[in-house]
């Protein structure tokens, strides 16, 4: 018999045992929950495991403070690490955050040498490149979750606009997970018709700007955390695109190779997903507002990465 597939979530938080839910709910692979916090991971583990009867999945989900029952994942998601709390530079976020995901990512070597790693730990691009450097896996291997979430929250808010279903919205956000992303509104179409002929150009422009603080809106709504159902969703689309060799074409943080004309840079790209990772690269072409606002994106991107000291 074929083996089940596996997938580790590294961090068991709200955004790590969401994907677990989604993951279970989809059942898509046996699941593997790693927190440092002692207890936290096996009893969101068994509270998963025990609406498999209600919810007719059958997984063997499994919580653990430390890699062995991780060893041969498929996929790992690596959420762990601090989100920035009042009075944090963005320095202090990336030193901490670095050490973090640099630990994992040498457990995760070591233990599942063959997986594919999807990093959702912030500052995101950065994050890669800390994964990337530690791990020594290839380009292919080795993936940021930013922009399926970034595209999400542009569609959502089209639908919302124009009072029409999201599943009719196409259109794809690039660049950096932050301020500097990049929403395509010449690319974006509702059921084929082109997004300039159904909004007027400040209606899009507010559009875009929404989109790019859309996880700022809801920390402020929230007061006490960060959004987690549709970043884990998003993850979640990733990882059935590799585990079920789907070819889905996601926009995710990929090493560009001199795609769009950068290199070793990670960047949010559209990207083909299949069974060993990152299948390739889609270059879209892209006009010179367009560019321009792709280039000052990847310059914060860059920015960060130098702060690193890889």
């Amino acid at each position: 018999m074929p083996r089940r597939s596996k997938v580790t979530v590294v961090g068991a938080g709200n955004v790590g045992a969401t994907c677990a839910h989604w993951i279970a709910a989809k059942e898509l692979a046996d699941v593997v929950l790693v927190d440092i916090i002692e207890g936290m991971p096996q009893g969101k583990a068994l509270d998963l495991a025990q609406a498999g009867p209600v919810e007719d999945y059958d997984l063997r989900i499994v919580g653990t403070n430390g890699y062995d029952e991780t060893a041969g994942s498929d996929v790992v998601v690596i959420t762990s690490g601090i989100a920035r709390k009042p009075g944090m530079s963005r320095d202090d976020l990336l030193a901490t955050n670095k050490k973090i995901v640099g630990d994992v990512s040498e457990r995760v070597a070591a233990t599942s040498p063959h997986a594919v790693v999807i990093v959702v730990s912030n500052p995101l691009d950065a994050m890669c490149h800390v994964a990337s450097h530690v791990t020594k896996f290839p380009r292919e291997r080795v993936l940021g979750m930013a922009g399926v979430l970034d595209t999400a929250r542009y569609k959502t808010f089209i639908a919302m606009e124009l009072g029409v279903s999201v599943e009719d919205v196409h259109g794809m956000v690039l660049g950096g997970h932050g301020d500097t992303m990049v929403p395509l509104p010449r690319h974006t179409s509702v059921a084929g018709i082109p997004l300039a002929e159904l909004l007027p150009k400040e209606r899009i422009d507010a559009i875009v700007k929404r989109t790019a603080s859309g996880g700022a809106e809801i920390v402020a709504l929230l007061k006490t955390g960060s959004a987690y159902y549709a970043p884990a969703s998003a993850v979640v689309a990733m990882t059935e695109s590799i585990l079920k060799d789907k070819k889905r074409v996601l926009p995710c943080a990929a090493l560009l190779k001199g795609e769009y004309g950068y290199h070793d840079l990670f960047i949010g790209v559209p990207c083909v997903l299949g069974a060993g990772g990152l299948d390739k690269v889609v270059e879209m072409k892209l006009d010179d507002h367009e560019k321009g606002l792709l280039d000052h994106s990847a310059k914060a991107v860059k920015e960060l990465v130098a702060a690193l000291k890889l």
